[in-house]
């Protein structure tokens, strides 16, 4: 199928517009089109170029720059390794001399360490021996305390060294005899009174040592019943032998000689506590027993004070009656030295006139009358004292 070209498509004005025409025009304005892009593909390409070349030209500088740098920075590098090397080799002078000094020092004090390591473990063996011998000593005391008669003296000897050092001797019997020939361990005198304090040292330690010892909880509740039976039959003992009305007060101590069990039994057992003190017993350690003798102590010593009160009363009557009789005897010295006084000026008056008279003698300054030379001297009579006047003499003061 061919195509017209000449075909007319349109009309501008009186100018038919054929097909060819539109061809024409749609190529040639290709063709500015291309020839524009050409022209800014152009440009752009020279501007690339040119960006190129300056980039390169950059690119060049820097590499001059940095060539320029690297032989600095080389340089530098060089010197710098120089010094370096010559801090180095310094600090390594020095480090090594002080190593020199540290280890030298170091080996000294590890001699004096080891000398008072050789020291201390002398004197670790000096423990250790004494240990040695502590423990021996508390196999000792257990064997004592396993043994109840012996057990039995050691809380005697603890009460009585106790009683021995708060009171006087005559404020105690130790193992004394009741009248219903009873012995308790101690007796407390009080002043005033015929009736005694009685003291119990005689304290079941068996059941605590069970207590104590005690690991399953069956052992242990079959040594709280222990305790409880021995230590209410004790308290039942104490009351039934020991309370004699007129002879012993009604209060009596049970003596323990431990502070731990002490504290067991106000811990564990406040019911043998109470139960005691219904029994006007009371539970006492070393602390409280002698709490309980200086209490005791304070106490006679104020029934001496109050005996001894009348005596002092009588004292101190005669002492005030030797303060008044001091009294009268200051004012007769008293009386004594005024008149001693006044004969001292009138013995001055006459030396003084003495004085002046062999002064004159001297000179010879002699008077020239009759009148003068017979102008009689006064002459000082001797003051006389009666007896009464005299001090007593002091006379010596009984009682």
């Amino acid at each position: 199928m061919s195509i017209d070209l000449f075909m007319p498509v349109g009309r501008i004005g009186d100018y038919v517009v054929t097909l060819l025409d539109v061809s024409l025009a749609v190529g040639l304005l290709v063709l500015v089109v291309f020839f524009v892009l050409m022209l800014s593909a152009m440009k752009a390409a020279r501007q690339r170029a040119a960006a190129v070349n300056q980039q390169l030209n950059d690119m060049m500088r820097i590499q001059a720059e940095m060539t320029g740098r690297m032989q600095s920075l080389a340089d530098s590098s060089t010197a710098g390794y120089s010094n370096i090397n010559r801090n180095l080799n310094e600090r390594l002078d020095q480090v090594g001399h002080r190593l020199g000094q540290s280890l030298e020092a170091n080996a000294k004090s590890t001699t004096q360490n080891l000398g008072q390591l050789n020291e201390r473990l002398a004197v670790i063996d000096r423990a250790q021996k004494n240990i040695t011998e502590l423990s021996s000593q508390v196999v000792s005391l257990q064997d004592i305390l396993s043994n109840k008669q012996q057990r039995g003296a050691f809380g005697q000897g603890r009460m009585e060294a106790i009683i021995e050092d708060g009171l006087p001797k005559d404020a105690y019997t130790f193992q004394a005899t009741l009248s219903n020939n009873r012995r308790p361990d101690c007796l407390i005198h009080l002043p005033n009174s015929s009736a005694d304090i009685v003291i119990d040292a005689k304290f079941p330690l068996e059941s605590f040592e069970l207590f104590k010892s005690a690991d399953t909880s069956q052992s242990t509740k079959e040594a709280i019943a222990r305790v409880r039976g021995d230590v209410s039959l004790h308290i039942k003992d104490i009351s039934e032998k020991y309370f004699i009305p007129g002879e012993t007060q009604d209060t009596a101590m049970m003596f323990v000689p431990s502070e731990s069990i002490y504290a067991d039994l106000h811990e564990n057992f406040a019911d043998l506590i109470q139960k005691a003190y219904r029994a006007r017993i009371v539970i006492v350690s070393p602390n409280m027993m002698m709490l309980a003798i200086s209490t005791m102590q304070a106490i006679l010593k104020d029934a001496k004070m109050r005996e001894q009160a009348a005596l002092i009363q009588t004292e101190v009557t005669r002492m005030m009656e030797d303060v008044g009789r001091l009294h009268d005897r200051v004012q007769k010295l008293d009386r004594h030295f005024g008149q001693a006084t006044q004969d001292i000026e009138q013995i001055l008056i006459s030396s003084d006139k003495v004085s002046k008279r062999g002064q004159r003698i001297e000179q010879l300054d002699l008077p020239e009358t009759a009148e003068a030379e017979a102008q009689p001297v006064p002459i000082v009579k001797p003051v006389e004292i009666s007896d009464d006047q005299l001090p007593a003499k002091p006379k010596s003061v009984t009682g």
